[in-house]
């Protein structure tokens, strides 16, 4: 090749390179310009699902374009990631989850995607503590007397999980572990189900999130007897934390939202100062305070760094109490 071919075809794949550039810069500059699809791995009436609705209002009024909740439930949220990991990475689906993102790989023989490999990160949105919750016809009124019941009648009792590995899942086998009980779990398809199961009768224990569940133990269907976070929350302050029963107890628990892997930087990075633009007014702020859930709108390397953490932090809890979903 001549040295002017050679010019030649250097300046062709450097004009190849720049439109390519100005194509993903456009497309950047003018997201969203269609509806934007949020997959929230359970079903209707989760904390996962409560908070990607609330944060589907705030992105939906900030951008003029619709942010629409898909949920597609099933095997502790493995259908709804498996989905979201197969999409294109345009930024026209993302993904809202929270603790089983980072369980189901110790959990399940097999899982079809990888947490870390398969999703960009976005924002760390909220955190929120859960409560230890019993059905009004459990005599238990304190942690101390649940302790004592669930010791005394064996592996009679049972608590409501959302699925293997789900919230309600891990919350309720660190209490096992801690009390040196074996209350069994009875496993729902969401945490929706398990509510209901509680508020029934059906299972006498549960381990809701706290927005999952405050308005049913401010009606009295349900009585709270702990709070998972290691100090008491202001929305319920006379119900002490389980800790101070059991010290060492502390399970809080997160949402976050991510995006395929190859989703453009510029797009993750916008829709991350987008959110904490909106979640950082005051009336945001209480709205959420309000739920139970506490604010956190995290940079996408923030959230990255929090994965990771949560990753080695469950995995060594999983491998220690033997736990599986298959």
């Amino acid at each position: 090749m001549s040295n002017k071919q050679i010019v030649t075809y250097t300046l062709v794949l450097s004009c190849l390179a720049l439109s390519g550039w100005c194509a993903a810069q456009t497309a950047t500059e003018n997201y969203p310009n269609k509806s934007v699809r949020i997959i929230a791995p359970f079903p209707p009436g989760g904390s996962v699902d409560t908070v990607g609705r609330l944060i589907a209002a705030r992105l939906t009024e900030s951008y003029g374009q619709t942010f629409v909740i898909d949920n597609r439930s099933g095997a502790s949220g493995n259908i709804g990631m498996e989905l979201a990991a197969n999409a294109p990475g345009d930024g026209y689906t993302l993904v809202i989850n929270t603790i089983p993102l980072v369980t189901n790989q110790f959990l399940y023989s097999k899982v079809p995607y990888d947490p870390i490999r398969d999703f960009v990160p976005i924002s760390l949105l909220t955190s929120t503590a859960t409560a230890c919750i019993v059905h009004p016809s459990l005599p238990a009124k304190t942690i101390r007397e649940l302790v004592e019941l669930a010791r005394s009648r064996g592996n009679l009792l049972n608590y409501a999980s959302a699925g293997a590995g789900t919230n309600p899942h891990v919350a309720g086998e660190l209490f096992n572990y801690l009390a040196k009980t074996n209350v069994a779990a009875i496993h729902f398809k969401g945490g929706g189900p398990a509510m209901i199961a509680t508020l029934s009768g059906e299972i006498s224990i549960g381990f809701p999130a706290l927005p999952d569940t405050l308005a049913h133990v401010r009606s009295g269907k349900v009585r709270a007897l702990g709070v998972t976070s290691l100090k008491r929350v202001p929305q319920l302050p006379d119900v002490p934390a389980v800790a101070e029963t059991l010290p060492g107890y502390e399970f809080t628990t997160w949402q976050g939202l991510l995006a395929p892997k190859n989703t453009p930087r510029a797009t993750v990075n916008a829709l991350s100062e987008r959110i904490k633009k909106q979640l950082s007014a005051p009336e945001q702020i209480k709205r959420f305070n309000d739920s139970g859930l506490d604010i956190i709108a995290s940079t996408p390397d923030e959230f990255a760094a929090h994965l990771k953490k949560e990753i080695e932090k469950w995995g060594n809890v999983i491998k220690q109490r033997g736990m599986k979903a298959d």
